[in-house]
Order: structure tokens, then sequence, then C-alpha cells
């Protein structure tokens, strides 16, 4: 089976959250999505959805892939009404007319719903992808290709490496995440237990490989090829890419 190993990076973290995931290479941006958020802490994903706002920027192609259904329906509306677009700019008084440019501009930007296209055409062309998550803390990543395969046989993705603890839903900021860790690992600090109780709430964990393993099952896109694999009784023996 053609399978993506890419690698998904949390920027501005320091040090560095990442994560090494393989995954099947017929994935849609939304099963793209629910694999992010589930090797990290938030609870965007399959089987929640909509928690929060998401976009992917493909910028080469000067498109947005999102759940912003608002977004969506502006694209459509400036897409069947370029011709009122244009006029509106050209009788648009001096002093608006920056303002305006700018806006169309990004009216021009292409939006599309995740569960309506497939990662593999930019992915594999440009080799990297932009993803946002939740506009008000901003949580920006880098998804990148480090390699193509064909002989991963799961019909889902597998976490392959990783380090850091990722941040919980609505902390707040990269800042306010630091903050956070300091006293959620920290017992003997006076918030502690209700800050312990405040990340229970949104079942956030520590960096936990094998959990997140786990999870990932769920995210079932594609037939797994048991007869390629390693197995007894579908308890796998050995693999390439997944040990048990």
């Amino acid at each position: 089976m053609k399978a993506y190993i890419i690698t998904i990076e949390l920027k501005e973290s320091n040090p560095l959250i990442w994560r090494s995931v393989i995954m099947p290479a017929d994935a849609t941006y939304k099963r793209l999505h629910d694999s992010i958020q589930t090797v990290t802490n938030f609870q965007g994903g399959y089987p929640s959805d909509g928690y929060h706002l998401y976009e992917f920027n493909l910028i080469e192609e000067n498109i947005k892939v999102t759940n912003n259904e608002e977004a969506y329906l502006e694209y459509q509306n400036y897409k069947k009404n370029k011709a009122v677009f244009k006029k509106r700019l050209e009788t648009m008084p001096d002093n608006m007319r920056v303002f305006e440019q700018k806006y169309q501009g990004r009216e021009q930007a292409e939006v599309r719903k995740p569960s309506g296209l497939k990662i593999d055409g930019y992915l594999e062309k440009y080799k990297e992808i932009n993803y946002v998550y939740d506009y008000g803390d901003n949580w920006n990543f880098t998804i990148k290709l480090e390699k193509i395969v064909d002989d991963y046989y799961f019909g889902y993705p597998t976490l392959l490496d990783g380090a850091g603890t990722a941040p919980p839903e609505d902390v707040g900021g990269m800042d306010n995440f630091y903050e956070f860790l300091e006293i959620y690992r920290n017992p003997n600090h006076p918030d502690h237990e209700d800050t312990k109780a405040w990340a229970d709430s949104f079942n956030f964990r520590e960096y936990d490989f094998e959990w997140i393993n786990h999870m990932l099952k769920m995210l079932n896109y594609k037939k797994t090829e048991w007869d390629k694999i390693n197995h007894v009784g579908y308890v796998v023996v050995n693999d390439k890419y997944r040990k048990k």
C-alpha cells in the first residue's frame, strides 16, 4: 500500500514538539486533520468534530482548505460575482482602494472543504503544507513529506516517533502553555490541583507513544492488508513500521 511518512512540527515550540507519522496515501485533508488532532492533545478530530476552526494553507496554489463554512460561502459568492467586485474596486474612493484590494486579494484564494480534497497532489509536488488550528490560540504547524513508501499495509496511520508533550485545548497560546506545564508538573504549586482538574476535563496527557497509536487505529480509512502482515490472530508479531 502506498503511504506517506510525514513530520508534523508545532511552530514556535522550544524544544520542538514534533511527530513522525506514516499514513496511507489515499487521505483527504479531513483525515490529515484527524491525524494531527490525534497525535497531539487537541479534541477537534474524529470522532469529535468542529471544536475549533482550522485551515490548511496550500500557498503554492493559492488554495485554503478549511472547515470554516463562512469562508467557503464567501468564496463561492466572490466566484459568482467577480464582475461586481471588479466594478466595486474601480469605483472605490482612493482612501478605501488599498483596503478593498487587500480584501479582494484574500477572496481570490480558492476555498475547499477538507472532506472533498485529497492531500496527495499538493503534498507530493511541494513536500510541505501549513496547518492552523484554533484561530484564537493560533496553533501553527508544518507538515513535511519525508518519504513515499509502498510497503505499508495498515489502513490507518501509525506514530513512528516524536518528542514533546502537546498543548491542551484552550490553554491560550504558546506562552500560556509553558506556564501551564510548570504548574501541572509541580504538585507543590498552589494552583496545581485546579490546573490538573482543568487539564483532565480536556483529556490532557503527557506525550504517550503507545496511547497515541492505540487511538490512531480509529482513523481507519483504507482496508488493512492482513495477508501481507506477520500476525497471529490479528496481533502483529513483527512489522517494518508497527512492532505491535
